[in-house]
């Protein structure tokens, strides 16, 4: 993540440690105000081995939070963030909105946007926030490698489709031509069944690696893939499926 805690070349370092060397990494990126901010991000994710780019393009502003405004939420100190090069005490000089928007670019352009990026990497540039076939259809029209259906949680526009309905129009306007992803609410075995079964090529979570990890730490972690993936092939015996290419 360009917010991240830790940096990208920390990551894929941590990975190689414990014997996940060959492990496909990629680096989630927001269109930036600073476009040489941006660049150096790329390149270090580039360096760090990185395949892909996941562009997040739904989340040009935060969405409303009454509660952060109201009690003016910011930063907890002692955090770092590497990526964009920004110390605890430089965020914490800001609200939370304020810290965002200062970065964040909140005027995006497929015709801009899109061609900057393959102009800067031979990366993969995917599209994180897609929700509909007509975006699904631009991701095509402009090149993009894949899209990654997701309404980011439901943390920026309350009231967004849920992901699982959203993903049959944009599987049908992705025609095979492009990997269609998708996250947002994925909490059980079951949840994964029913998004592979749609279309989707892969489903990320979020929330449960961070449970997991709350739990046992990294233990935690292999622990909640254990579960998930003992209830997705329960459920893909239950419902009568041997081979997941049979789904």
């Amino acid at each position: 993540s360009s917010f991240s805690n830790y940096s990208v070349e920390e990551v894929a370092a941590a990975s190689r440690e414990i014997g996940l060397g060959r492990t496909a990494h990629v680096m989630q990126l927001y269109t930036m105000q600073d476009r040489a901010l941006q660049e150096r991000i790329i390149r270090r994710a580039e360096g760090a081995g990185c395949i892909a780019i996941f562009l997040t393009a739904d989340s040009p502003v935060l969405g409303v939070r009454y509660n952060e405004w109201r009690n003016d939420w910011r930063t907890p100190a002692g955090l770092a963030f590497p990526m964009i090069e920004k110390t605890t005490e430089m965020i914490q000089s800001q609200t939370h909105d304020e810290s965002f928007t200062v970065f964040n670019s909140d005027s995006h352009s497929w015709a801009y946007d899109i061609p900057w990026l393959r102009s800067k990497t031979k990366m993969q540039i995917w599209i994180k926030g897609i929700l509909t076939a007509e975006d699904v259809l631009l991701a095509r029209q402009y090149g993009c490698d894949g899209v990654l259906v997701s309404n980011h949680g439901g943390r920026q526009l309350d009231g967004t489709p849920a992901t699982l309905d959203a993903l049959p129009e944009c599987i049908a306007a992705a025609d095979g031509k492009i990997p269609v992803h998708i996250d947002g609410g994925f909490r059980t075995g079951a949840d994964i069944f029913k998004a592979i079964a749609l279309g989707a090529q892969c489903c990320w979570i979020g929330r449960p690696a961070i449970w997991g990890l709350g739990y046992d730490g990294e233990k935690g972690v292999t622990k909640t893939l254990d579960v998930l993936y003992d209830e997705f092939k329960r459920v893909m015996q239950l419902a009568g499926y041997g081979p997941l290419a049979r789904l």
